[in-house]
């Protein structure tokens, strides 16, 4: 079994560069799906409030028979579930997360957007760092947060995000944000690392560089963002998908193939704005 490189956080957390997303996988078959994905060598699971599938996610963690300090858990708070947030009520909800797991603790716990409009991120922040100075979440971060949004807490609040997971693939490399990230020590996490199937495994960049290097083009771009140094978890239900997703070890992009990618970048969303989503 490949062994997973991993990263360590500004908090000094160790973090596996490799994980597996449970978006839009259904609370039935989610037990399913992560029992496949940790049988093919995955120790960090990705989910949140909003997927609605933390159950089902606890409970292939809690048949699995791997030490749970093996695991790295991560869920997020879906802020929209509140009119505005205080911290009491940001406690509750990460105790419901907590239930709904069957764990003790998370190893990173994520605010799920900025939802800046409302103004309420930076009392949710605060409440996440008691719940980290408590020891039950072991890292605290954020998603989708824009350069204004992370400046606003780096200036205002005494932790500094482990995490900031973004919209982030080839055809959308967020290299601003990324260098704002390297400069604070906020470690780069990527969702949707495949571009949601939407045109980006038929590039024929990415085609080419896979028959170069004998591998598919979803194993391509998963190759490039561990060579860039972000977190990555790919989604899939398919037990031969997951376990091609987690075969990206045994070979490295060169500087030419590098390059090919970096001039993919069409700086195109195909998730929500952040500045604007508000849900």
């Amino acid at each position: 079994m490949s062994k997973v490189p991993s990263i360590t956080l500004n908090n000094g957390t160790a973090m596996p560069q490799l994980g597996f997303g449970v978006w839009q996988v259904p609370d039935d078959e989610a037990a399913t799906a992560v029992g496949h994905a940790l049988d093919a060598g995955y120790r960090s699971i990705d989910t949140a409030a909003i997927y609605g599938n933390e159950e089902g996610t606890g409970k292939a963690l809690a048949t699995s028979g791997i030490a749970r300090a093996d695991l790295f858990i991560t869920t997020k708070l879906w802020n929209g579930a509140s009119e505005t947030w205080t911290r009491d009520s940001v406690l509750r909800e990460f105790d419901t997360s907590l239930t709904k797991l069957g764990l003790d603790y998370v190893d990173l716990y994520l605010i799920h957007w900025p939802r800046a409009m409302r103004d309420d991120y930076l009392t949710i922040w605060r409440a996440f760092e008691e719940i980290s100075e408590s020891g039950r979440a072991k890292a605290i971060g954020v998603s989708n947060f824009q350069p204004a949004h992370l400046t606003r807490l780096l200036t205002e609040t005494s932790v500094v995000p482990a995490v900031n997971q973004i919209e982030l693939h080839p055809h959308f490399q967020q290299p601003e944000l990324r260098a704002i990230h390297a400069k604070h020590g906020i470690a780069t996490e990527a969702w949707s690392p495949l571009g949601q199937g939407k045109g980006l495994l038929t590039d024929p960049v990415l085609v080419r560089l896979a028959e170069k290097h004998g591998k598919s083009p979803a194993q391509i771009v998963l190759r490039w963002h561990l060579q860039l140094g972000n977190v990555v978890i790919p989604k899939s239900v398919t037990p031969s998908r997951i376990a091609e997703n987690f075969d990206v070890f045994g070979f490295e992009l060169d500087d030419a193939d590098l390059s090919a990618i970096a001039a993919l970048d069409k700086g195109t969303r195909l998730g929500p704005d952040p500045d604007t989503f508000d849900i």
